[in-house]
């Protein structure tokens, strides 16, 4: 018996649209969080993750700025022309790409049930 395919795909855009990107969800958008890192905590993003070859920018690699702290492992990504987070390479596992949940077409944030992760001890709360 074969196994049905749960995989979503979503695009996702910064506020001017300048930067699109897909993402290749396996089992839907699941274990959404915010992070209290002093970065995140700033920017106050939903996030998700998924592997890094199941996010794939579709236009505006140019817009992208990367902004790199503290280890200089993670790369977090920005439009330079809105300045909305798109999505970062994770520190705790860099073969990952957290992505802003919001940026997703068609997705109300504030409608999904959020996890918070301790980006400051590396542990799921």
């Amino acid at each position: 018996m074969h196994e049905m395919s749960t995989t979503e795909t979503h695009i996702g855009k910064c506020h001017c649209g300048g930067v699109s990107f897909e993402v290749r969800l396996d089992h839907g958008l699941e274990e959404l969080r915010r992070c209290n890192c002093s970065l995140c905590r700033r920017k106050g993003a939903v996030m998700a993750t998924v592997p890094a070859e199941k996010l794939r920018i579709i236009e505006g690699h140019d817009l992208l700025t990367l902004y790199k702290w503290n280890s200089m492992t993670a790369e977090h990504y920005f439009c330079r022309v809105c300045g909305i987070y798109t999505h970062h390479r994770r520190r705790s596992n860099p073969a990952q790409y957290g992505f802003n949940v919001a940026c997703l077409d068609g997705v109300d944030p504030y409608k999904l049930d959020i996890g918070v992760g301790d980006g400051a001890s590396q542990t799921l709360v």
